[in-house]
């Protein structure tokens, strides 16, 4: 791997997922110098296929990060794998520590999030392929199959609700616990969802069997109310402003992804829990147009001085 310490790069990329790859791509063919670390350890990495992106419906996550890094090293983007322990500010741009220590004159931060999943047994385990947490991404492979439900807060209200435009069979366990109000109950009854027990195991045998305190139900495929965390120690340690949203704490960014830390974006997962790949790519794309602007017009402010 070539020494890449003393040179200043226009920007590094810190994350190589969709959104990370897409700001990398676009500021490649923009001619900028851009380097993407990256530790490999993608959200999806477990998912045998994404679905409902445009062209690569059914595609493998892996597959998909690999053609995108093929791709991006056409326009000459280079990649480092490992982990980025700190971005310091500096006269110039920044540092990026790690493995190796980068220059930048603009970082983007695409580190996505983590999902904390209950204290379960087995839903660790299953996690990615018969437990996941994304109806858009999910429910058309279980269409009228039966479902579950893990309820795990009051917004598990909202995944059943979603989730049920996709079967007629959906049970949601521990939804009461949860904290779901009497009133949304109501709404679930309404619409022919069961409401069991918590569920107390999660196990896989000919279909997903969740175990109660009144019994076993078996489902296709059981949905969880997993909690994101967005993986943004680096932003909070720079003293980007955040936002506190039903989701948790988020990293405030202006449309663009452009954080209250001049020159620092944050895009993909770690700004928005939302971010499905589709969108996660579109705000790289965007992103990188707003970076190659701002490197303009510093380039002609310089050139006029």
């Amino acid at each position: 791997m070539s020494d890449l310490t003393g040179i200043r790069h226009d920007v590094v990329v810190v994350g190589g997922g969709a959104a990370g790859l897409s700001a990398a791509l676009m500021l490649g063919r923009a001619r900028r110098s851009v380097v993407v670390v990256d530790q490999g350890k993608p959200r999806n990495l477990k998912a045998p296929h994404m679905h409902g992106v445009l062209s690569r419906d059914g595609m493998s996550p892996v597959d998909f990060l690999e053609q995108g890094r093929a791709e991006a090293r056409k326009y000459g983007v280079t990649f480092v794998e490992g982990e980025v322990t700190v971005i310091e500010p500096a006269v110039d741009g920044f540092v990026v520590r790690g493995l190796q220590d980068l220059r930048a004159k603009r970082v983007v931060v695409a580190t996505g999030l983590v999902d904390v999943l209950p204290d379960i047994p087995g839903v660790s385990d299953l996690w990615g392929t018969s437990a996941v947490v994304c109806p858009y991404c999910d429910g058309w492979e279980v269409r009228d199959q039966a479902l579950g439900v893990i309820a795990t807060s009051p917004i598990s209200r909202n995944q059943a609700q979603l989730l049920r435009q996709w079967t007629p069979n959906l049970t949601v366990f521990g939804a009461r616990e949860a904290g779901i109000p009497d009133g949304e109950l109501a709404g679930l009854e309404a619409r022919g969802i069961v409401l069991a027990p918590p569920a107390e195991k999660v196990s896989l045998g000919d279909d997903v069997v969740v175990a109660t305190m009144t019994g076993d139900v078996h489902v296709a495929r059981v949905f969880v109310g997993a909690r994101p965390r967005p993986s943004d120690s680096l932003l909070m340690a720079l003293g980007c402003a955040t936002t506190d949203t039903i989701a948790g704490s988020y990293v405030d960014t202006e449309p663009g992804g452009q954080t209250s830390v001049a020159g620092v974006w944050a895009i993909g997962n770690v700004a928005d829990s939302k971010a499905l790949v589709s969108i996660a790519m579109g705000a790289g794309t965007l992103a990188a147009t707003q970076i190659n602007i701002s490197l303009l017009e510093e380039e002609i402010a310089h050139a006029i001085a």
